[in-house]
Formats: C-alpha cells, structure tokens, sequence
C-alpha cells in the first residue's frame, strides 16, 4: 500500500475547484501577484521623497498619508494571496519562496516608511492638535490618535528603522514552529476498526472524541509521543518566540511584554488579570463537571483522553458541507436578511477552502483584506459536530469583516482580535440554540448540552488556563529564569493540576500540550477567547429578545471596524468588560448548563 493509499488525503491540485476558495479578487493568478510584486517594489521607493516633510502641515501630512494607504492596500493585497497560498499546501516550496519574497519586499518598504511614526512623533503637541480639527487631517483623525498615543514608546528614526528591519527574521520562530507540526511531524496511523486512519492534527480531533476509549488512549499517547520526540526543537522554538516578545517590550519602554501587548487595544492589565482571578474563583464548578462526565461515562477515574467524548456516544451526527451551511444561516436569521443573504452567498460560493488536504495548514482561521473576500479556511469532516460550530464561528469573523469593509475606509477598517472574538463567538450561540430548539429526543438534547458545556469550558476555561501560562513563560524571561523543557512542562502541570482537579490524574506526555499550541506563537491573544465569549453571552441575550434596536445596535458593532478602542465599542453596544458583571454571568451560565446536564444525565442512562 502506497503512502497516498494509507492517507486517503488528496494532494492540492487534485482538490476540485468548487470546494476550493476563489483568490481572483486579490489576483487573477499567480503572474499577476508577481507583476504586482515588481509594480509595489518600484513605487515604494517613492516614499524617500516625503521623509522630512511632515513638519510643513496639514495638508503635506494628509499627501503622504494618502500616498501611504494606496500603497498600503496593495501591500495587503500581496500578503493576503502569499499567505492563503501558503495555507493550501505548507509544504509547496514555491509558495514558500513567494511568501518569503513577499516578506523580504514588505521589509525593506517598512525600513523605508519607518521615518513616519517619529516624524509624527516631533511636532510638536499644540501645533499637531490644530492641524487635527483641519479637513485636511478629518479621514486620519481616528488613525492618527492611536499613533501618537504612542509618543513615549517611539524611538528615533534611526532605531524604528533597525526595528522594521527585523520584521522578517522575528518570525523564524512562528515559522519554524509551523514547518515542523504542520510538515515534518509524523502522526503515523491508528489502528480501528475500519482499518489502518491516519493520524493527523485535524483527525485527532475526531479520534479524540471517538466512543472507543482505546482509540481516544490510543490517538491521544500516540499524538504526543510525536512532540515528545521533538520536545528540546519545540521548546527552543517557544523560547525564541517569548524572548522577542520580551526584547520589543524592553526596546520600546513598557514595564512588560503583556502590558506592551494590551497596549495597542487600551486594555488595562487589570482586565486580563480580572480573569483569571474569577475563572479561578469557579474552579469548582468545572471539577464538578468533570465529576458528572465520570460517572456518566462510569469510569473509576476520567483520564484526560475523556474529556471529550460526547457523553452519548450513540448519538452520531452527519452534516454535509451544504447542510452546514443552512444550520448556520437559518440559526442566524435574527440578524436580518442582509446579513443571511450575504453570508449564504458566500458560503455557498468561494470564500471557503473547504475540505482537508496534503499539506494544507490545520484548523480553521478567517481571513479578510479590504479587496478580496472574507476568506475562510476549513479542514470540514461531515461526521464532527466541532467543525459545524467551527464553520459558524469563522463566519462570524467574516461577516464582521463584510460589514467593516461596507462601512470604514481602509486606514479604519480592521477591528482588533479583542471584538472579533464577540462576533465568532455569538454566532455559535444562535447555533446552539437552533439546534436544540428543533429536537425534542433527550439523547440528542443530552449530547447538545453537553456540546454547549464543553464549548464553554474550550472558551472560556481553557483559554484562561492558556492565558496564565503565557503570563507565567514571560514572566520568567523577565525575570532571568530559562525555558527549558522542563521548566515549561513543569509550570503547565502545575496549571492542569489546578484546572482539572485531583481527581483527574496526569499522562506521562500530558504536560507536553504546551509545545503544541499555535497561538503560543502570537502571545497574549488567546485570553481574547474568553472576553469575548462573556461579551457575546451578554449582547447574545440582548438581540434574542426581539428588539429590533438591540439587533441594529449589534449590526453597528459589527460595522464600526477599529473606529474605536475595543473596550469602547463594546461599552457602546450594552457590555462593559471593565467591570466583573459579564465574566460572571458568563460563569454562571456555565454552572447552570452543568445543572441541565446533571438533570439529563441522572434522568436517562445513555453511557456505554
């Protein structure tokens, strides 16, 4: 049997274009992107002309700023087409060389333009204040304030300028990470029923949640016995990442390299922490679940490879992808036909790559430019409930996206990850509620419960577990203290010892699951999972009640791109995430969603 036998995966070019996404809105072609290429190479040079210039006024600001978004746009269009086509196939070497060259161009333009922020910087504050209320400047009123908050954390132009030169080579990190999981690890194959299945990182979340708990042991000690075999590459590679995000933060004078992160959004340091302190504070409603979930598997003790099977393991769900896309557009109609209309041609078109293949990056991402589609990446299995949410959930991200880019010029446009985790995540909640709402079978109703407790716990508890150990790994760098595979296995069992309670004993390898997390690699993004969760709850309930301005107020969220702080928006759409209220309501739906299961669970006998 050959290896192309054994996977069942297609290779890339065998993949039909109708399950494929359409980059022709970026370029046409592959030719194109490389005549736009050498067309952005040549025009940016042109910037040298304005450097030196900015303190003549107002309308000389407004020249070069308008110079710089045409260019700008172009330079989006070129990364978004390189690294989509990365994504198709990591392993595709002439992708590669384009991203690369991409990387290499975008690099020398912004050691070009990093004059901009300092020179912004220098004029002085009264006469940028008057040039602020001219016409000239009104279109980068929004974009210009959130550069010159900046001010005491810009260096001289020369230093921006070494500063934008390492753009490329502080990503080798992030990449080398993605070549070796993505490319070189080899899962190799589990034995089932069915015969010899690949193992591979969007099969495992299948075999994870497969009724066999021999094969959920099987998938689970096989998987990270891979990472165990890399650990020391994966644990220098971690290092390596924490240490640049420490060295920008020491560089550009903040006390730290989270506050230097939250920075950008306004995000006071007190919010992150408020979260982890009151998700610690009702750790003993998620030992409780994992109590429910033992008995109702009736196991003498739950083992991490438990923890997310379906506790009705009988209960088999099948969605084609074009039956997911009507359980996701009929859930969402309470946001209006616009919205359902918009999102279904695009769904039913070409903004989805849809379906797994050899080399194509894991999991799922959204990925939205102001020229091309909201794109959006799948690795979709028919028979994963997860990938159904998964698909509503990047869809929310798209359609914040296709209301941004309808509303906000392109200098405002992009909204940060902080609200685009509202709007994912609030879509998944309309599913889950359509889902239930259309099955009176308290199997299915069981399961979907269950579906919905673990969902919260992924969100909510999960990502607040991953968000302490990033707080903790960079705090140790801060503090002199190396990143060792042991260090850093040692700091993450302590964290799911505390998570998962005493009476969920630890694997050999379990502690290895925090070489694997992509996300590790943009730190301080994935405590962002469980703000928006509790935001999305709150506005969620809000817009379910039927009021039509409860409905516009969240389409106006939506469409307000990064024309505020995050913090703001939300406050202006109902939530205020500065206070404790919506983190506790949100962990209070979380307890009563595992009092409905309990009741379920004590009421029907569906374990095996």
């Amino acid at each position: 049997m050959t290896d192309r036998d054994r996977t069942a995966l297609p290779l890339r070019h065998e993949v039909p274009e109708a399950d494929t996404w359409d980059l022709s809105r970026l370029f046409p072609d592959d030719a194109a992107w490389e005549a736009a290429l050498q067309d952005f190479e040549q025009r940016m040079t042109d910037v040298d002309a304005f450097q030196g210039t900015l303190q003549q006024g107002a309308d000389q600001i407004r020249q070069v700023l308008d110079w710089m978004m045409d260019l700008g746009q172009l330079d989006e269009k070129l990364a978004y087409y390189a690294h989509l086509r990365v994504s198709e196939d990591i392993g595709d070497s002439t992708a590669q060389a384009r991203w690369s060259r991409y990387l290499s161009v975008s690099t020398a333009y912004q050691a070009r333009a990093s004059f901009l922020t300092p020179e912004l910087q220098a004029i002085p504050d009264t006469d940028m204040n008057a040039w602020l209320d001219t016409d000239a400047l009104a279109p980068y009123r929004i974009y210009l304030h959130k550069v010159l908050r900046h001010k005491p954390h810009v260096l001289s132009a020369a230093e921006e300028r070494l500063l934008a030169m390492q753009t490329e080579f502080s990503q080798v990190a992030n990449q080398g990470f993605s070549a070796l999981t993505d490319v070189d690890m080899d899962f190799g194959y589990l034995e089932t029923d069915a015969g010899p299945q690949p193992l591979t990182h969007a099969s495992y979340a299948a075999f994870i949640q497969n009724p066999d708990r021999s094969v959920r042991q099987q998938a689970y000690e096989q998987y990270l016995a891979e990472f165990h075999a890399h650990r020391h590459t994966l644990a220098a590679l971690y290092n390596g990442s924490v240490q640049r995000d420490v060295y920008h933060a020491r560089v550009r004078r903040f006390p730290s390299a989270i506050e230097a992160r939250l920075f950008n959004n306004d995000v006071p340091i007190a919010v992150y922490d408020q979260l982890i302190e009151q998700v610690r504070a009702h750790l003993p409603d998620l030992h409780r679940y994992y109590d429910l979930r033992r008995r109702a598997l009736k196991l003498d003790a739950l083992r991490l490879y438990d923890t997310r099977v379906p506790l009705v393991p009988e209960v088999k769900t099948q969605y084609t992808y074009d039956e997911a896309v009507t359980c996701v557009t009929e859930s969402l109609a309470l946001l209006g036909e616009e919205y359902v209309e918009a999102l279904e041609t695009g769904l039913r078109g070409r903004w989805v790559d849809r379906y797994e293949n050899k080399g194509k990056r894991s999991g799922a991402f959204s990925a939205a430019s102001y020229h091309g589609d909201p794109y959006i990446l799948m690795n979709y299995k028919p028979d994963v409930l997860q990938d159904l949410f998964t698909l509503t959930h990047e869809a929310g991200h798209s359609m914040h996206s296709w209301y941004s880019v309808r509303s906000q010029p392109f200098q405002d446009y992009a909204y940060t990850i902080f609200v685009a985790e509202v709007a994912s995540t609030f879509n998944e909640q309309c599913l889950a509620d359509y889902l239930m709402a259309r099955t009176d079978d308290p199997k299915l109703r069981t399961y979907l419960i269950n579906k919905q407790v673990d969902d919260v716990l992924a969100t909510l508890f999960r990502q607040t577990m991953f968000a302490e150990f990033e707080r903790e790994t960079h705090a140790m760098v801060e503090r002199n203290e190396p990143l060792t595979v042991e260090s850093l296995t040692g700091q993450y069992e302590r964290l799911l010892t505390d998570y998962f309670g005493p009476e969920v004993p630890l694997e050999p390898h379990s502690p290895l699951e925090c070489l694997r997390i992509p996300h590790f690699y943009s730190a301080f993004y994935v405590y962002q999972y469980a703000t928006g969760l509790a935001a999305s709850l709150a506005l969620y309930e809000q817009v379910r009640q039927g009021d039509t301005s409860n409905r516009e107020r969240y389409l106006r969220f939506l469409s307000a791109g990064g024309n505020a702080f995050p913090l703001d928006q939300l406050r202006d759409a109902g939530v205020d995430l500065r206070g404790p209220e919506p983190m506790q309501q949100a962990l209070t739906r979380f307890r009563h969603l595992v009092d409905q299961l309990a009741e379920l669970c004590d009421g029907n006998d569906h374990s095996s």
